[in-house]
C-alpha cells in the first residue's frame, strides 16, 4: 500500500467516525488551559464557562483569530454582567435598550464610580479590545500565536477582576 492510499483510508475512517460521533451540541470542553485558567470562571455561568473552553480550544488548535474574537466576547459579556449585578445596566445601553459597543462599554466601565477598577485592568482592556477587533473586523489581519500570548497576563487580570465585581465568585 502506498502513502496516498493509506492517507485516503485514514481520512475516510476519520470522516466516518466524525459522522457517527459528532462533537456535543453545546460544544466540547477544552483539553488544556493555555490562555485562561478554567478555575477563574468555574461555577459562574454556563455561557462563561463555554466561552473559556472555546478560547482555550481554539488557541490549542491554532485558530488564533477565533480565540481573539472569543476573548473580546468574554470581556464584553463580563462588563455587562458587572453593570447588571450593580443594577446600573441602563448606563451602558442606548435609548433602544441595546448595549453599547465594546469601546463605549470600556469607557463607561473605567469611569464608573460604583467600583474602583485597578490600574492594571484599565490599561489591559484596550489591548484586549484591539486584538479582538482586528481579528473580527480587519480583512488582512490574521491572528498569530504571539498576538494571544502577549494578552494572557492582561486577560487573567481583567477576567478575575470583572468576575469579582460581578459577584460571580
Amino acid at each position: 500500500m502506498d502513502i496516498e492510499s493509506a492517507l485516503l483510508g485514514v481520512r475516510q475512517l476519520r470522516d466516518s467516525m466524525r459522522a457517527k460521533n459528532p462533537p456535543p451540541e453545546e460544544g466540547a470542553p477544552s483539553a488544556e488551559e493555555p490562555v485562561i485558567y478554567f478555575s477563574l470562571v468555574r461555577n459562574t455561568r454556563g455561557y462563561l464557562e463555554r466561552l473559556v473552553h472555546q478560547i482555550n480550544g481554539s488557541y490549542s488548535n491554532g485558530w488564533y483569530d477565533a480565540s481573539a474574537v472569543m476573548i473580546r466576547r468574554l470581556v464584553e459579556t463580563l462588563i455587562i454582567e458587572v453593570f447588571e449585578k450593580h443594577g446600573i445596566a441602563s448606563k451602558i445601553q442606548n435609548s433602544a435598550g441595546d448595549f453599547f459597543y465594546l469601546r463605549d462599554l470600556i469607557g463607561v466601565l473605567v469611569g464608573e464610580k460604583t467600583w474602583n477598577l485597578s490600574r492594571n485592568a484599565k490599561a489591559a482592556l484596550p489591548r484586549l479590545k484591539d486584538v479582538g477587533d482586528m481579528s473580527a473586523h480587519s480583512r488582512r489581519f490574521i491572528g498569530q500565536r504571539q498576538d494571544i500570548d502577549k494578552l494572557i497576563n492582561d486577560l487573567r487580570v481583567v477576567v478575575q477582576e470583572l468576575v469579582t465585581l460581578a459577584h460571580l465568585k
